[in-house]
């Protein structure tokens, strides 16, 4: 049964998803969908011959303020990414969805590149600026390119984990604090790029309280993107947070 946290106003809780979303984004993973046949991208191409992109030229095709109508990028790399050597989960089948879920590489590689997309509070005057506060989201969008067939393997490490790591497992981050991870269940991806994933996590807060978001994985050809959003939905009893679908449409779009 999922309870709530400690009463509070939503303006707090507004200001817990920003602290959970780019602090606790260790959280993690599970998937479905599909796309094209493993090994090729939707146009024929094989996706093993290609080359890895750059961390400087993955940068280029991250979200920029403006690319979505109403929301505004407010994280960078900096503030984001994790020491990935320091973050662990206690079944190894597990690691590349933890990763997913704080927008690191879920596969071998060190192309990533990442950053925040918020919604902005100057979309939301007058009566609309309680509807901010009540409904406000932070997603985490992480980018990763790949050589050969890098991205594909990737892939297949995030679907697989589901079955390892259905029951839960724990996350430690470079704060040596441990997250508990209760569950992970599949659900709908988007159906995007040539393959796309995704999956809801329960952390356990503690004192009864469950916290649910959703991360979903998409390959287009050998680079990969990651979405994680935690929003104030989250903190409702029996809320899950989703990622908002003009986020993940408008990214994809971006790739090569």
């Amino acid at each position: 049964m999922r309870a709530s946290p400690a009463k509070g106003s939503r303006r707090a809780r507004t200001s817990a998803v920003l602290a959970v979303g780019a602090i606790a984004l260790a959280l993690v993973t599970g998937c479905s969908g599909d796309g094209s046949a493993e090994g090729s991208d939707k146009d024929g191409a094989p996706a093993r011959a290609a080359k890895a992109l750059s961390s400087a030229e993955l940068e280029t095709l991250l979200l920029a303020t403006g690319d979505v109508k109403d929301y505004k990028v407010t994280d960078g790399d900096e503030t984001i990414r994790q020491d990935m050597s320091k973050l662990e989960t206690d079944k190894p089948a597990c690691d590349p969805l933890a990763r997913a879920s704080a927008a690191q590489p879920p596969g071998a590689t060190d192309a990533g590149a990442s950053n925040g997309i918020a919604q902005d509070p100057a979309a939301f005057k007058g009566d609309l600026a309680k509807e901010f506060e009540e409904n406000f989201s932070l997603t985490i969008v992480g980018l990763s390119s790949y050589d050969g067939d890098g991205a594909e393997k990737a892939m297949k490490a995030v679907s697989g984990g589901i079955k390892a790591c259905a029951d839960g497992f724990l996350l430690r981050t470079t704060a040596a604090q441990d997250t508990k991870v209760a569950r992970i269940a599949a659900v709908k991806p988007s159906g995007l790029g040539d393959k796309s994933v995704a999956f809801t996590l329960d952390e356990d807060l503690g004192g009864g309280f469950v916290l649910t978001s959703t991360t979903e994985v998409v390959r287009k050809g050998n680079t990969i993107a990651t979405f994680h959003t935690m929003n104030s939905e989250a903190y409702e009893p029996g809320g899950v947070s989703e990622i908002p679908a003009e986020i993940i449409k408008a990214q994809v779009a971006k790739l090569k």
